[in-house]
């Protein structure tokens, strides 16, 4: 095994899993770190991929009981076929724009310069966000997961279509869009968690067989340093963040997105650092 790849595959797997359920940009990220470590390339994107299944896994497991009782509970409870109804609306934007739009953003997009831009743009609108629930004077309409409707599941889904922008951040589009329509914050974050299981799973899926040709020249052991790492890391955030969030808002992660957008640009401007897509 190639010791220096596993090391690289073992930032990057935590780097995936602390980022991918907060709303900084997971992608954004592993652009920017993969490019100070010199981690580019196709076997870079397929690494990507399998971080981002180790990240999946983890709320998967977090949340299991939930996704046990609406797979035993669909035929016989209504609340459970609604919401498995929600989750499936509100995927499905995500997936018509993304197969429409994969090669164009992947050309245009996957660069640290475009990934700071979103990171900045987004920062100013999570403190919008968080201004207008803090200070609108109204009580957020949906207080419970069951409450969601069929029209609010599809509204998320349309945020979550800008999520497809690197650096913008899924989780980030989900959670600020929910709060805009009219969601709590903590049902924002929690549906956001659910919505992202079947979405990342099935991309997941989906970039893996257009890779299939790649993990026969990888080091699959650096994959599964990278894979466990995420794994890891991601578990430990989802359960902070729920805990966060019962208590602080999101503006922290806005100046954090925005500072480091900034950063970026600085650096590139500069010539500091030799970004590369």
């Amino acid at each position: 095994m190639d010791w220096i790849f596993a090391f690289k595959a073992l930032l990057l797997g935590i780097v995936e899993g602390l980022t991918e359920f907060l709303p900084v940009s997971s992608t954004g990220h592993l652009i920017a770190a993969g490019s100070l470590l010199n981690f580019t390339g196709e076997q870079a994107k397929a690494f990507y991929v399998v971080v981002q299944f180790g990240a999946i896994l983890a709320v998967s497991w977090e949340f299991r009981r939930k996704i046990v009782e609406l797979a035993t509970g669909i035929v016989s409870r209504p609340s459970a076929r609604r919401f498995t109804l929600n989750i499936i609306v509100a995927c499905i934007p995500a997936v018509v724009v993304g197969l429409t739009f994969d090669k164009q953003i992947k050309a245009l997009l996957f660069t640290p310069v475009s990934v700071a831009l979103a990171l900045v743009i987004g920062g100013l609108v999570i403190l919008w966000a968080e201004w207008r629930q803090s200070n609108g004077g109204k009580v957020p309409r949906v207080q419970a997961l069951d409450e969601l409707t069929v029209a609010d599941a599809l509204k998320v889904g349309l945020a979550q279509c800008f999520a497809l922008i690197p650096g913008t951040s899924r989780s980030g589009s989900t959670i600020i869009g929910g709060m805009l329509f009219g969601l709590e914050r903590r049902i924002a974050t929690e549906f956001s968690f659910f919505l992202a299981i079947p979405l990342l799973f099935g991309a997941t899926i989906y970039e893996l067989y257009k890779m299939r040709a790649l993990f026969d020249t990888v080091d699959i052991g650096a994959f599964i340093f990278g894979l466990v790492a995420a794994f890891g890391s991601a578990f430990i955030c989802v359960r902070w963040l729920l805990r966060y969030i019962a208590t602080h808002d999101f503006r922290v992660f806005a100046w954090y997105r925005i500072g480091f957008g900034l950063l970026i640009l600085l650096t590139a401007y500069t010539g500091a650092i030799k970004w590369t897509a």
